[in-house]
């Protein structure tokens, strides 16, 4: 017998196999005890003469040992091979971990989705602003009482600069810088952070999130207002709302109001009480001086309202701590 063509047609075999099944037929057929090819030759030696058995042992020996290896890492790569191909259909799949949308950033949307249904255009500022922008354009003048409402944060900077900068501590410096730009009729809406040098607890932050809203023409009144603002809580609440408006005060509004809402009992865990929500008022006359639009002519509203203080009644969080917390089991909850 040829032993380098049963080689050759021994590797080609286990080489051909595709399962474990044929696997094992190629061994029983070479390696087989009864009638397998290499064993038949080797059980041949002994009929053989003694050079004959000097020539074909050792390669006979060889292919057998050959053979052996080479079936035995066939068969490794069938059952990795099979393993990775077997899926079992019943077994529950991995959890897709999916992100999260913030709850501010949830509800800042849901904020600039109404009020551009409303026609309302959005706009957002620096959070660096110029004392100019921040307090006096807005008839808060120097040493004037109101200026204590805002606990300012004051940033350190060359003393050759006329104007001292600050942090935000609200959006409003948006009013007078679109202003500046812009001539009636308009209506805007400024959302964004702003910042405060006051304790915190589980109603206050160092930085929050404010929207602040205004509205400009020739015929613009508190009717407006109302309309506007209860359209815009009533969408926001889904709504079931109670809307009560009290007068206040505010440097840059003349009248002022504030805006409370009250919400179904059974749905909200502030519900059945009434919640300050928002500021508001007519724009002061000096307002208007100091952008160069004549407060004969024109006349508009104002308001400012907290979208975490929005975001804790409409989802029902006790802290607003919570929100800058970075802690994964809170934001997952929306």
């Amino acid at each position: 017998m040829d032993i380098k063509a049963l080689q050759i047609e021994a590797r080609s075999a286990v080489k051909k196999a595709q399962n474990t099944n044929d696997l094992e037929e190629v061994r029983v057929v070479y390696l087989g005890r009864k009638n397998g090819k290499v064993i038949t030759l080797l059980r041949s030696l002994k009929d053989m003469s003694l050079t004959e058995r000097r020539q074909v042992g050792p390669k006979a020996n060889t292919l057998r040992h050959e053979l052996e290896e080479l079936i035995k890492r066939r068969g490794n790569e069938l059952q990795e091979k099979n393993a990775a191909m077997n899926v079992d259909v019943t077994r529950p799949g991995d959890k897709v971990r999916v992100g999260h949308l913030h709850p501010l950033t949830q509800i800042e949307r849901e904020v600039r989705d109404i009020f551009t249904s409303l026609n309302f255009s959005v706009l957002e500022g620096p959070e660096i602003e110029s004392d100019y922008y921040n307090f006096d354009a807005l008839n808060i003048p120097p040493n004037h009482p109101a200026r204590d409402m805002w606990d300012t944060f004051w940033l350190k900077q060359p003393s050759i600069k006329k104007d001292k900068s600050l942090l935000r501590t609200h959006t409003s410096p948006m009013q007078i810088r679109y202003m500046e730009t812009h001539k009636p009729p308009f209506q805007i809406i400024v959302p964004g952070r702003v910042f405060r040098y006051e304790a915190t607890d589980a109603h206050h932050e160092v930085n929050f999130y404010q929207v602040e809203g205004l509205m400009v023409g020739e015929h613009v009144t508190l009717a407006n207002f109302k309309y506007i603002v209860e359209t815009f809580l009533q969408q926001l609440f889904d709504g079931d709302v109670q809307f009560r408006f009290r007068p206040s005060y505010f440097p840059f509004v003349e009248p002022g109001i504030e805006v409370d809402i009250k919400l179904p009992k059974e749905h909200h865990r502030q519900g059945g009480t009434w919640l300050e929500v928002m500021g508001a008022g007519m724009v002061h006359r000096n307002i208007f001086n100091a952008v160069r639009y004549d407060p004969r002519e024109v006349q508009g509203f104002a308001f400012g309202m907290g979208l975490d203080r929005l975001a804790m009644i409409k989802y029902n969080i006790p802290d607003i701590r919570l929100f800058y917390s970075g802690d994964l089991r809170f934001v997952r909850q929306f």
